[in-house]
């Protein structure tokens, strides 16, 4: 049984506080178009200011042309120091002060190094719950696993584990302990990095921090080169017509007929995510495997058909001279299983471990020395880029039977946000939710319910994007650095860049590897690339004319909706096609979404 860790008594939690202007707020306010006039500083700002708050001089010019609150939420100055200027010249809500995070100092030098300005961040305080689970399981002969929903702080345990799983290996007499670290995105790896450095000072040298792949490609050298889109195309038209079907003529005809109706979009998936994903070597074994996630079922002359065709796929791609990255993975675990690779790491910390293959997680955890040494942080239905699986299906080693536990705390978005985006996957097609096992969360905050509206025309679109930001911007306090404009593809994220600067607002196409959270403008980046990252005001869009993702693809997508509603932590709005029918655009609860109805 899992163990559901609550953390402290109820004192210890924050009361609910209520967005600014409350759960009542009037999203027809935020809506509306900004007076011509603009509203009045309630203080001006001067050189005095400037200076007592220690703003660059680069920054002083254009501040000091500021007189109205919209000026100043779209000066174009680094987030950070906006903050600083607009908590003087427009005040702060008393109940948005009390939502700011505390932060903790390792030692005096910290305290001078954040008043001189040099600090670009503090380790967030860990609350009861987490810091029951630091150290939790930790002497256990098991991996552990952490799980979450969004915002409960899965990474900041998982950051914090390491130092204590430092500890516990010096305590048993390993001088210099060596950690690997890991996760899936470029962009989380360094934010990971910065942080352990912080956290751990000189011993961070013990600790390497690097993505899954990374460490894939070191366990299976050689050149190799992956296919195009279009390589991928051809060779799987290819393996269809020269795929070695067996049997009678009636039962090489079904087959034939199976994989034309499958069609290659599932066939691809089909071969990516469960045959190489899950390191599959024979026909028997795809035979017997479960399938978890995948919607459509398939029978034994299905399966037949579509092992056929994956041989032919590899053997065409051979032919080629390109290789995946499934088949590099499948290649990096063969190497460790056969002791070709020897285990090299005493401690082994994988966060967001929902979103590798089964392939590399086999791979990762024939790496460490035991069994004991490894944690997971994880949450099955933030799920978009990793095939979904069994946790015992990945590795005979890797069961956690006593060794689960579950953080419900939201310290991030309000309940009415989480509560809405919970509601949007549960409603979608099945597939969507993975793992019904998680707690009802906690909230610690409250606010607006989040909007959802409709719009004709990619004009009518950015206007409503616009108006949002600024309206929400200005009553939050906030910049438009601390906006983001969340899109399902790169060619809708470059359109509404363009279409909003054209309309006088700062904001740029991001990649999260080259993010800057302190950049004035708002950030507009896909759905998959903000995994990981939290706004105080979020907008998904660039729904107008995305194609629709065919019926097996659908659960996954939705999920990558659900992440991006999950990035925004005090107000969210959907902005979807009028009249839309996409399945991927249904569930829009009237009780947990503001319809403007």
């Amino acid at each position: 049984m899992e163990p559901d860790f609550l953390g402290g008594p109820e004192a210890e939690e924050a009361s609910p506080a209520t967005g600014a202007g409350g759960p009542a707020r009037s999203w027809e306010a935020w809506l509306q178009p900004a007076a011509t006039q603009g509203k009045p500083l309630p203080r001006a700002i001067d050189d005095v200011l400037l200076e007592s708050l220690g703003v660059p001089k680069p920054f002083r010019a254009v501040l000091l042309t500021v007189a109205t609150e919209e000026q100043l939420i779209e000066a174009p100055v680094p987030q950070d120091v906006l903050l600083k200027v607009m908590d003087v010249a427009l005040g702060r809500p008393a109940a948005e002060l009390e939502r700011q995070p505390d932060l903790i100092v390792n030692d005096a030098n910290d305290l001078l190094r954040f008043k001189d300005g040099d600090l670009l961040g503090f380790l967030l305080r860990l609350n009861p719950e987490q810091e029951k689970l630091v150290a939790w399981g930790a002497k256990s002969r098991h991996p552990t696993l952490l799980k979450g929903g969004p915002g409960t702080g899965k990474s900041t345990v998982a950051l914090h584990r390491t130092r204590a799983m430092l500890e516990a290996l010096r305590g048993k007499g390993v001088a210099s302990p060596k950690i690997l670290f890991t996760t899936y995105t470029r962009a989380l790896t360094r934010v990971s990095e910065q942080l352990l450095k912080h956290l751990l000072g000189a011993d961070a040298s013990l600790v390497e921090v690097r993505t899954a792949d990374a460490t894939i490609r070191e366990l299976a050298p050689g050149e190799f080169t992956t296919p195009s889109d279009k390589d991928t195309e051809a060779a799987l038209t290819a393996a269809v017509e020269k795929a070695a079907l067996r049997g009678n003529t009636l039962f090489v005809a079904a087959q034939r007929e199976a994989l034309k109706k499958l069609g290659p979009a599932f066939l691809l998936e089909e071969i990516q995510k469960v045959i190489e994903a899950r390191g599959l070597a024979s026909l028997e074994a795809y035979e017997a495997a479960p399938r978890p996630g995948r919607r459509t079922p398939l029978n034994k002359t299905q399966r037949q058909a579509v092992w056929r065709a994956y041989e032919a796929y590899g053997a065409e791609l051979v032919r080629r001279r390109k290789v995946t990255w499934e088949q590099l993975r499948a290649r990096a675990l063969s190497r460790v299983r056969s002791g070709e690779v020897a285990p090299r790491y005493d401690g082994l910390i994988i966060d967001e471990a929902q979103d590798l293959p089964p392939t590399t997680l086999a791979a990762l955890v024939g790496l460490a020395k035991s069994r004991g040494g490894i944690f997971l942080a994880a949450d099955a239905n933030q799920s978009i880029y990793g095939s979904s699986f069994r946790w015992k299906d990945v590795h005979q080693d890797l069961t956690f039977q006593g060794s689960t536990a579950i953080l419900r705390a939201n310290h991030r978005s309000t309940r009415e946000i989480g509560e809405a985006a919970d509601a949007y996957l549960a409603a979608g097609a099945e597939g969507s939710t993975l793992d019904d096992e998680r707690p009802a969360p906690r909230y610690v905050h409250e606010g607006p319910l989040p909007a959802v509206r409709a719009v004709t025309t990619l004009d009518d679109e950015v206007k409503l994007l616009a108006r949002f930001f600024r309206g929400a911007a200005r009553d939050l306090r906030q910049g438009l650095g601390a906006c983001a404009a969340l899109v399902p593809t790169n060619q809708a994220a470059l359109q509404i860049a363009d279409d909003l600067r054209a309309l006088g607002l700062a904001a740029e196409k991001v990649d999260p590897k080259d993010l800057d959270l302190t950049s004035p403008g708002v950030k507009v980046m896909t759905h998959r690339s903000a995994k990981g990252l939290e706004f105080p005001i979020v907008a998904l869009a660039g729904f107008i004319g995305a194609p629709e993702p065919h019926e097996e693809a659908l659960g996954e997508a939705r999920r990558a909706v659900f992440v991006a509603m999950t990035r925004a932590m005090r107000a969210l709005l959907v902005v979807i096609p009028a009249k839309a029918t996409s399945k991927l655009l249904s569930g829009f609860d009237p009780s947990k979404w503001n319809t403007g109805a």
